[in-house]
């Protein structure tokens, strides 16, 4: 696991870009304090931060192939690599370390921009071709990986971190204002924008080259829906079980020793489970809070303590909470306020003490049909059998009328799938709320517009399928997985997801829906294997995510009044209605809304903005 960094540009100042190239990597150092490498020629300069997990004496980057006219740095893991440097070798390619790193450079010499498609991992890098003058570079199918890049003319800057974009003397540094709309109701843009003007994410499963000044993006996998009728639920427990297993096995690789975090939930414990398996005394590791009603550690160490492995917890308190926020949003890179990344940071800061690599249960809810929200799914596609008109009418008369039970089913069941996405208005329950907080009109679009051309690219699915799909390309991509790679990275941590595997998605798009979800199930099928091997009351526990005591928080006086200094700042008053803010900050303390949400989304992006608009 490591951290890049680079730009390529018609032509530069050798001595000048070695020093851009080193101050850029300098601030990724926490992807990889282990070592540092730089390539540079009058058009490339790349940069590499390592954290030596494979080929701990072999496996350092930048890295050529034997002729030296190909140069790559990589950040990730190659989890076929033996199988795929087996192939290479019989097809005449000599290798000169054990790193999974060189078999990018001789299958890119093999099967050029089709390479992506060989790899099994999580992954992010690019290739400089000297004689090509070609840069190519690509993502993993998932988006595990981060990988960022800027375009100003001829000059391209690309890395794991925008951050590492902010020593470059090309770099201009502007703030995608008109997204702020998108951010406050959403927690992140679910597109490749970013909340950097002209920075951009490249999307997971994509390739790019860059040559001559010239970009060019394209998708090298699709992610698509093969559902098999023909398998019973006994099959699909097996086949979960036992593609599991395998996936699990191939994410151990590592020349270091590899842990395990341990929430309450079901996909955790059955990543801790498969692993003891083979190391019965592996390390797992969970947080809690001070607050016990919050906290999930005594779930954690109870199955811990069941399978006989060593669990490993610390606990955070408010202070530290509130302390290490602003620390958090510089590794961020772009404002996020789900307050789960905290216990996230600290849960990453404790394991950092005693391994390098981790294995975590992200990815699970996603393939498998794990959230609450595609529950309701089933209830609106059988309420979508009605004839439309009466839908439509039944949705605006209820609309019309004072409170009800089941109003909300009734307007919402009116709607399109991409209408009601409950991802769209996270944090705020409308647009016209939201839009009461800003300081000037964005003329934003709904928020759910930008969920619509997902929608449109599935319509043909059920809707608790369309759901799915769509947040595996927004939700687990733009938030989940941005937050894990960021928050084990702070801390110089190799975080891996077994249930993110090729082999895990290609069976997970067999599944039938009503072997994911139901109207009052999730995870059917995958429970159902858990059941086989944990207790029935992990495999059945209802999913919590990581509660976070926050609402009582903000009401103490020491929060509170945090927080209200932030409202009353310079930074509030140039985006916010401060009075408005401050009425909500005051009306939740009172007890009289449940803001927690919508006042995190402000104080973080304030505190964010802060840090790399006033402070830098």
């Amino acid at each position: 696991m490591c951290g890049i960094t680079g730009f390529v540009s018609a032509k530069h100042d050798l001595d000048e870009a070695k020093r851009t190239l080193k101050a850029m990597a300098d601030l990724i150092a926490h992807r990889g304090p282990d070592g540092e490498g730089y390539y540079l020629d009058e058009q490339a300069a790349l940069g590499h931060r390592r954290l030596s997990i494979i080929d701990l004496e072999g496996g350092s980057q930048p890295m050529f192939n034997e002729d030296k006219s190909l140069v790559t740095v990589f950040n990730g893991e190659i989890y076929n690599f033996p199988r795929l440097r087996e192939e290479l070798e019989a097809a005449g390619h000599v290798f000169a370390t054990h790193s999974d790193t060189e078999v990018l450079l001789h299958g890119y010499e093999e099967w050029g921009e089709e390479l992506p498609k060989k790899l099994r991992g999580m992954f992010a890098f690019v290739i400089w071709d000297k004689a090509r003058r070609t840069l190519f570079g690509a993502r993993d199918i998932f988006g595990i990986k981060p990988f960022y890049y800027y375009q100003n003319n001829d000059l391209l800057l690309f890395g794991s971190e925008i951050k590492s974009f902010l020593p470059h003397p090309g770099f201009v540094k502007e703030l995608n204002e008109e997204r702020l709309p998108e951010y406050l109701s959403i927690e992140y843009i679910p597109s490749a924008e970013t909340m950097f003007k002209n920075v951009y994410k490249l999307p997971g499963a994509h390739r790019f080259t860059f040559k001559d000044g010239q970009l060019s993006v394209s998708r090298y996998y699709d992610i698509a829906y093969h559902v098999d009728h023909s398998k019973t639920l006994e099959d699909w427990k097996k086949a979960i079980a036992d593609t599991f297993a395998e996936s699990v096995r191939v994410h151990q690789i590592a020349d270091v020793e590899v842990g395990c975090f341990l929430s309450s939930g079901v996909d955790s414990s059955f990543v801790v489970n498969e692993v003891a398996k083979g190391t019965p005394h592996v390390k797992s590791f969970s947080v809690g809070y001070e607050e016990e009603k919050y906290s999930e550690l005594p779930y954690a160490q109870s199955f811990s303590k069941e399978i006989g492995v060593p669990s490993i917890a610390n606990k955070v308190n408010a202070d530290e909470f509130f302390e290490a926020n602003r620390t958090i949003q510089w590794y961020l890179d772009e404002p996020m306020p789900n307050p789960s990344e905290v216990p996230l940071y600290f849960l990453t800061k404790n394991a950092a003490r005693y391994v390098k690599v981790v294995l975590s249960g992200e990815g699970a809810d996603e393939l498998f049909g794990g959230y609450p929200l595609y529950c309701a799914a089933h209830h609106f596609e059988e309420y979508a059998r009605l004839p439309r008109p009466l839908r439509k009418g039944a949705g605006a008369l209820a609309k019309a009328l004072p409170a009800f039970k089941g109003q909300h089913f009734l307007v919402r069941g009116a709607q399109e799938p991409w209408q009601r996405c409950m991802r769209a208005n996270y944090v705020f329950a409308s647009p016209a709320e939201r839009d009461q907080y800003l300081k000037k009109d964005y003329h934003a679009k709904a928020p759910e517009e930008w969920f619509k051309p997902y929608f449109d690219q599935v319509k043909e699915l059920d809707e608790p399928t369309q759901l799915q799909w769509v947040d595996i390309h927004t939700w687990m991509l733009y938030d989940i997985l941005l937050k894990a790679d960021r928050m084990s990275m702070a801390n110089s941590l190799e975080l891996r997801v077994p249930f993110l595997d090729r082999e895990m998605l290609e069976l997970a798009l067999s599944i039938p829906a009503e072997y994911r979800s139901s109207k009052s199930e999730t995870k059917i099928a995958l429970r159902a294997a858990a059941l086989e091997q944990l207790p029935e009351s992990v495999a059945k526990r209802r999913k919590l995510g990581f509660p976070v005591p926050l609402n009582d928080w903000l009401r103490q006086d020491k929060y509170y009044n945090m927080v209200r200094e932030k409202f009353e700042g310079p930074v509030a008053e140039k985006f916010f209605n401060v009075p408005r803010l401050l009425e909500l900050l005051d009306e939740h303390k009172a007890g009289k809304n449940g803001g927690m949400t919508k006042i995190w989304s402000f104080y973080s992006f304030i505190l964010w903005y802060e840090l790399f608009f006033v402070q830098r």
